[in-house]
């Protein structure tokens, strides 16, 4: 396939339109600080209801905090959800989401065995890193960029109007307020 070649979306296979537009709209919100957040809400609502069996013993890890961890890990998963949808709460929901995280290590079976947590807490950190990107506008072309670089003091400051030419003048108020030593 030519990369210079012109791209038509009627051209390509399905597959690939759904592709990139999932990749468009993936690209103008905090998509990986949701999934993450959606993803440390799993262990964290799973663990203390499961049953897990090891050979022919049933290993049950329920405890009475079963409520504390569901509400937790459904928090999560609608924190999640929400910064797909909803741009404008990524600051509260990620701290919301490291907030959750951590009071889940001592309510939820240390926080899904510590899966759920760090989960959690990388997507709220990631939430709150994520920023909405500016499109890059086009500069135009500068058809008189030779004369600056010809310039030894192009970028450096000249001086200030303000200043009097009088070098011996010590007054208090002399070049706007500022003293000389000596």
């Amino acid at each position: 396939m030519n990369p210079q070649a012109p791209v038509h979306a009627a051209d390509d296979h399905w597959l690939t339109v759904l592709r990139l537009r999932f990749r468009a709209w993936r690209g103008t919100r905090p998509f990986w600080a949701g999934l993450f957040t959606l993803l440390g809400g799993v262990p964290i609502i799973y663990f203390p209801f499961a049953d897990i069996r090891l050979a022919n013993v049933t290993l049950a890890i329920a405890t009475t905090s079963g409520s504390v961890s569901l509400i937790l890990g459904v928090l999560l998963v609608t924190l999640g959800i929400a910064l797909w949808f909803q741009q404008g709460i990524r600051v509260f929901a990620g701290v919301a989401a490291i907030l959750l995280a951590l009071v889940s290590i001592p309510k939820s079976n240390l926080g899904g065995f510590f899966i759920g947590f760090l989960t959690a807490m990388v997507g709220g950190c990631l939430a709150l890193a994520w920023s909405p990107g500016v499109p890059v506008e086009e500069e135009p072309e500068q058809a008189e960029a030779a004369p600056a670089d010809l310039d030894p003091f192009h970028g450096v400051p000249g001086p200030r109007e303000t200043e009097t030419a009088y070098v011996t003048e010590k007054t208090a108020h002399a070049d706007g307020g500022r003293n000389s030593a000596g």
